[in-house]
């Protein structure tokens, strides 16, 4: 993938695990990398680990001010825009009848809708270039649903569909959407999940294993790259199996 060395990149949620992962995966293979996330001191601890890695903090809520962020980061890269990977998204979970408009609001707004603002603006700068890539961050849920997470699974779900959307109205302009869905990745979100329902997770995923952040990077690396040139409004599921009929089975 040697395609990736000084591409221009925009890795939202950077400051979480996968995030850092990602980052630390395109740093290895040469690639340009603005980092964004909420939390400073994560970035800092980016910046200090990968040379020339460029940071930038910023909360994706703040939807009025995302095409200002999108015109900073592509500036602080040189002033073009190869890919944009939306991996920034928060959960707020509770049972439907338990859930408040702002629970539900709050996720929506800045799972999807924010999404849907970054991919607007960073598809400006890449008609520019008449070629780009982005890349969003689903999930597993968003295509079975899970109990507890109305608003979390919607969010993810219209992810999927929007970037089949821009997917349509782009391909023509040479600008790939794509999503990646993980499925239970080790991160510090999993790590606080009871041992006995952590096990009862693992138990039904055929490959008898959470997934590793690297397993996304991977996924993120290929969607790149010039290797999936053809590959327009597609999820890439990445779970270990899981998605082959969990949902039917989960809580039997």
């Amino acid at each position: 993938m040697n395609d990736l060395k000084n591409k221009n990149f925009i890795v939202t949620g950077a400051s979480g695990g996968i995030g850092n992962c990602i980052v630390k995966s395109l740093y290895d293979y040469g690639a340009n990398i603005l980092a964004s996330g909420t939390r400073l001191e994560k970035l800092e601890e980016i910046k200090s680990k990968f040379n020339n890695v460029k940071i930038l903090q910023f909360d994706i809520s703040q939807s009025d001010k995302i095409e200002e962020f999108i015109e900073e980061a592509t500036t602080q890269l040189g002033g073009s825009l190869n890919c944009l990977v939306n991996n920034a998204g928060i959960t707020q979970d509770n049972l439907a009848i338990r859930m408040s408009f702002e629970e539900w609001k709050k996720v929506i707004d800045i799972n999807l809708t924010s999404t849907f603002l970054l991919s607007k603006f960073a598809i400006k700068k890449m008609l520019k270039n008449k070629s780009g890539k982005i890349i969003n961050i689903t999930s597993v849920v968003g295509h079975t649903g899970n109990l507890g997470q109305a608003n979390y699974t919607a969010s993810k779900a219209g992810v999927v569909a929007m970037s089949k959307s821009l997917a349509i109205e782009y391909a023509k302009k040479n600008i790939n959407i794509n999503c990646i869905s993980p499925g239970f990745i080790k991160t510090a979100m999993t790590d606080k999940i009871d041992e006995k329902f952590k096990e009862l997770i693992v138990s039904k995923i055929p490959s008898a294993r959470l997934g590793e952040p690297e397993d996304i990077a991977n996924a993120v690396l290929f969607l790149a790259s010039n290797q999936s040139n053809y590959i327009n409004g597609e999820t890439l599921h990445v779970n270990g199996g899981m998605y082959m009929g969990w949902q039917n089975n989960f809580l039997n």
